[in-house]
């Protein structure tokens, strides 16, 4: 195949799929149109948009979902607020790896942290009816957060985080939470999609903010430990992961299993709230929930009515994964650093054919090498950009729908582009630099 692609024939599977503008298009969007151009094209795309893990998964959670299953549980509905080996070895996990005490009680799995976030905001936003508004993002993030918050009939505001690192976050966040009309803050640290990791003194301040205001912080760590500037996963041992969980008692953690411990296929994931969040009573929850306490109108209710809990043998996998950590038998962090390896050389590549990193520290520390980064170029407008990456046979996402200010801005994902395809995508990045 020769480069670029026909800039007609791109017209043409994109009216196909009705896709109006590739800035703005979805990744379900992109991901069906490049694969209708590989098809036309005969050429292999280099494909850096989907957030998906490209890493085998654990052998012990593998066969300890096939002994369960063999051993009939499939036949049998799981306990509604979860199987109590996976809630106490959360609970371990926790304490050895975040130096966070939260009851095993308040440890709830739900169906991935999809399903997390949405049960989050489902009850976190009803705690004060009289207030306007549900969730204040952190962004960039998430965007189907934000499409949980509008099925869910919420409003919801929202602020790029690149202008306001360090002490400038405290005044940014006073402007939103001083109105006293909101329930809840979310964020991802690492964050997607720009892998910003938040400073211990940003989480301080979130923290501090929330208890005055008093509203709960969703912390999405669906890349736990994935900072690999550091090295968070030794069990009982300094250093643990940053949680805003250390500065409030208004929080709730969305721990996944599907990055670092490539899991996802499972769609298992856990809640682990605060305690005293947990039996917090709201009496504005009843209403909706029949139930005054947090913890009950979220698991016993809230989970009940989505769900009736998550796969029985699903738990069992991530007990056993979560065990082998605790004991310190298994080393997530050994799994899946190969992603930072491979985002070392991936941004260099981009650096040296032109491109710049746009989010590119936190605080005063160089961006972590890890699942994702981002990329502009020559500060050119990213729906252009993610026009210019499809003619040379490369995808990525834009952050026009993430939250993201930086309209120059596209995500790479390193997950699923496979090292043979190095050499191509860097032949690829040198002819759109020359050429383009």
């Amino acid at each position: 195949m020769n480069f670029p692609i026909d800039e007609k024939l791109i017209r043409e599977k994109q009216d196909e799929l009705h896709i109006k503008d590739l800035g703005m298009a979805s990744i379900r969007d992109l991901v069906a149109l490049v694969t209708n151009l590989e098809k036309a094209t005969g050429s292999q795309f280099c494909r850096m948009e989907m957030g998906v893990p490209g890493l085998p998964a654990p052998e012990i959670g593998i066969e300890t979902e096939i002994q369960k299953l063999r051993e009939g549980v499939a036949s049998i509905y799981p306990n509604l607020d979860g199987l109590p080996e996976l809630k106490q070895e959360a609970s371990r996990f926790a304490k050895l790896f975040m130096d966070i005490d939260i009851p095993a009680r308040a440890c709830v799995p739900t169906v991935g942290s999809m399903q997390g976030c949405f049960v989050s905001f489902l009850v976190a936003n009803r705690t004060y009816k009289n207030r306007e508004y549900g969730t204040l993002f952190i962004d960039p993030g998430f965007n189907l957060n934000k499409l949980q918050c509008r099925i869910l009939g919420q409003k919801f505001e929202t602020f790029d985080l690149f202008e306001y690192r360090g002490e400038k976050l405290r005044e940014k966040l006073e402007s939103y939470l001083q109105t006293g009309q909101f329930c809840s803050i979310i964020y991802s640290n690492p964050n997607n999609p720009t892998w910003q990791c938040m400073t211990n003194e940003e989480l301080r301040i979130i923290g501090e903010l929330a208890t005055k205001h008093d509203v709960i912080v969703i912390e999405d760590l669906a890349y736990f430990g994935m900072d690999f500037r550091k090295d968070y996963s030794r069990p009982g041992e300094p250093l643990y992961q940053p949680s805003v969980a250390h500065y409030t008692d208004n929080y709730i953690l969305a721990l996944s299993s599907s990055k670092a411990f490539s899991y996802a296929g499972q769609r298992i994931g856990v809640l682990m709230i605060s305690g005293k969040l947990f039996e917090r009573e709201y009496p504005d929850l009843e209403e909706s929930f029949g139930r005054l306490r947090f913890g009950e109108a979220l698991s016993s209710s809230a989970l009940y009515a989505l769900s009736s809990g998550a796969t029985h043998s699903a738990q069992w996998g991530m007990a056993a994964m979560l065990k082998a950590c605790n004991d310190g038998e298994y080393n997530f962090r050994d799994s899946v650093i190969e992603y930072g390896r491979k985002a070392k050389i991936m941004k260099k590549m981009f650096l040296d054919n032109g491109f710049n990193i746009v989010y590119d520290k936190d605080g005063d520390e160089q961006l972590a090498d890890g699942f994702y980064f981002t990329v502009g170029y020559k500060g050119m407008d990213s729906s252009e950009l993610i026009r210019k990456f499809v003619r040379y046979g490369m995808c990525a996402i834009t952050l026009k729908t993430t939250g993201s200010k930086r309209n120059e801005a596209l995500r790479i994902c390193t997950s699923l582009l496979p090292e043979s395809q190095f050499p191509e995508l860097e032949k690829r990045l040198r002819m759109l630099h020359t050429e383009g």
